[in-house]
């Protein structure tokens, strides 16, 4: 038989080939480096390995008898685990018995099911499915035990009363302390070590070397925390979870900014499954400027590829026909003291320039674009904190009680004044988990009509939908993601109203560009996030700095240009006499 060269494996597969082939080869694997000469290397994963058996067979290649026995068991092992996926999905229920007091749903065993195949799977469901519960059905098989639970800080208790309610079996213990501590001891008597522990992710640091390598399954739970490497936190979770046979993340905004950040989540969750970052980035992504601000070049194809891959599972409310009333957003266009806009004015002016003058260093232009943000979003808060409160308080009048989402705290110390009689209570980065947990029984069991809720402290939170169906946003965020989570709050399973998300918008600072941004429109808003779409197809705008900068400028001139017409007109002068600054030139 003709031959077309050589397949060795020696950490990875080492492809030498004739010319032609070569070129194929790199045609057929998009992730390995267009610019290899001589020796390819393709990395041993289990898909490579399949989609190589498949390429041997139209060339040919000399390969010992070892190699090529792993390389067709790697490749049974991809089609295997491929056709279980897509058996569990395709029946939609499980025949796996999962203990638990009250049962779960299909659609949850399913999940739950393909995590235990597999040894790994990220649940991307839409806000209010049930994730939560989909882990405690994994949580009941003894081969992922014992278990770590990774979640936000304010979400500790819920889990632990969450494993209360549908596994009272098992043993459940809160982390208290960053620091390890002897886990086999209750109130000074002996006992078993706990089934499941549970921490949040500040705490996950102190105890990776003492939980790596002693816990067989994993669940980090609002899995987006993890969309940032570099951290602390982030290299605990790999350490632990290198060590752990049963891995799994849930999150209904695997994107929360851009799209490469994904590869992050997954080299935790499936390191064999993604390769290199270098080899993801060619095969999936588009690179801006700035390296971590990398763009999924087709997010639908990337999302296809997880699925068939049995890497994630994706289920909307129509898809397991848990319908809820209709969530209707509602743009709203509200006044504005612009005069806090007018005492940054003249540094924002400044720092605008510098992000767009092209000559200017990479490093100037990120600090400038980090300080302008921060300043005009500010001002823009707190102009618009005012009106903000009267619109409230309208609402809380007319009967409803109201979940604000604001993000600076001056803020909501002028809300927490403005609206002082209607008892609001603040959920917020500054309170401790004691503190939020009085706030939010005050406002779904209390006399609080608001809950002021930061926009990125509330995700995975459950209970607000017994007691409120009205979303104000008082501020926004650049990240669609986030205002997906936040209307996710009383928008779930348990609402039996339709929900009302009001965004409030004003026509000065940084709202009119995260406006159009984020799709919206002054007679409609278009969806901030379809929950149709794919988990995968959201990125946010990488240009977006630049955009608000281009923005302020322009309005600031027009300003400009207003007051020295109305200046020359009160002065008794013909406007005639007036001549408009150049704009700066086009970027």
């Amino acid at each position: 038989m003709k031959t077309y060269g050589t397949l060795i494996l020696s950490a990875t597969w080492q492809l030498a080939a004739v010319p032609h082939v070569a070129m194929r080869v790199k045609r057929v694997f998009e992730s390995i480096a267009k610019d290899q000469h001589g020796v390819i290397q393709i990395p041993d994963t289990p898909g490579n390995a399949r989609d190589l058996l498949w390429f041997l067979e139209r060339y040919p290649m000399e390969i010992s008898e070892g190699d090529l026995a792993q390389l067709r068991h790697r490749a049974a092992f991809h089609a295997e685990q491929v056709l279980a996926v897509e058996r569990i999905v395709a029946r939609g229920d499980s025949d796996r018995v999962f203990p638990l007091a009250i049962p779960a749903r299909d659609y949850q065993k399913v999940a739950a099911d393909i995590t235990l195949t597999t040894g790994r799977l990220l649940i991307a469901d839409e806000v209010g499915l049930g994730k939560s519960l989909m882990s405690i059905c994994i949580a009941t098989d003894p081969r992922a035990r014992p278990m770590l639970v990774v979640t936000l800080t304010h979400l500790t208790r819920q889990w632990k009363s969450e494993f209360e309610r549908f596994a009272p079996s098992l043993r459940v213990h809160v982390a208290k302390k960053g620091k390890p501590y002897a886990l086999d001891i209750s109130r000074g008597k002996p006992c078993p070590p706990p089934d499941v522990i549970v921490m949040n992710y500040q705490k996950l640091t102190g105890w990776a070397d003492t939980l790596a390598g002693h816990i067989k399954g994993i669940v980090f739970d609002e899995a987006q925390e993890l969309r940032h490497t570099g951290s602390l936190k982030y290299s605990a979770a790999r350490h632990i979870a290198a060590g752990t046979d049963i891995r799994c993340m849930t999150t209904a905004t695997p994107i929360f900014n851009y799209g490469g950040e994904i590869y992050n989540l997954l080299s935790i969750l499936a390191p064999a499954e993604v390769g290199s970052r270098a080899e993801f980035v060619r095969e999936w992504c588009v690179v801006g400027v700035d390296e971590k601000k990398t763009m999924l070049k087709d997010p639908k194809a990337f999302g296809d590829w997880m699925r068939d891959e049995g890497l994630m599972i994706r289920r909307t409310r129509a898809d397991v026909r848990r319908e809820l009333p209709p969530l209707t957003t509602i743009p709203h266009f509200i006044d504005a003291n612009l005069d806090e806009i007018d005492k940054i004015a003249s540094s924002a002016v400044d720092l605008a320039k510098i992000i767009l003058d092209v000559s200017g260093s990479g490093f100037a232009k990120m600090k400038a674009a980090e300080e302008l943000d921060w300043r005009l979003r500010h001002a823009t808060g707190v102009s618009k904190a005012p009106y903000v409160a009267e619109f409230v308080r309208i609402l809380c009048e007319s009967g409803e009680k109201v979940l604000l989402f604001t993000w600076h705290h001056a803020v909501n110390a002028i809300l927490m004044e403005r609206l002082a009689d209607l008892k609001p209570a603040l959920y917020t980065g500054e309170e401790s988990a004691t503190q939020k947990g009085a706030s939010f029984a005050a406002f779904t069991k209390g006399d609080a009509q608001v809950l002021i809720m930061s926009l990125r402290a509330g995700a995975g939170l459950d209970g607000i939908q017994a007691s409120c169906r009205t979303v104000v946003f008082g501020e926004l965020d650049w990240s669609p993601a986030v205002h997906h989570q936040c209307m996710g709050r009383p928008h779930r399973d348990g609402q039996t109203d339709p929900v009302a998300a009001y965004f409030l918008i004003c026509e000065g600072g940084s709202d009119p560009v995260i406006a159009d941004v984020l799709g919206i429109k002054k007679r409609q808003l278009e969806g901030i996030v379809d929950q149709k779409a794919d988990a995968v197809g959201v990125q946010i705008d990488p240009g977006r700095i630049k955009r608000l900068a281009e923005s302020f400028l322009d309005r600031h001139q027009q300003r400009v240009e207003r007051e020295a017409v109305k200046a020359l007109e009160e002065a008794g002068q013909s406007v005639m006499n007036f001549e408009p600054a150049p704009k700066p030139p086009a970027v």
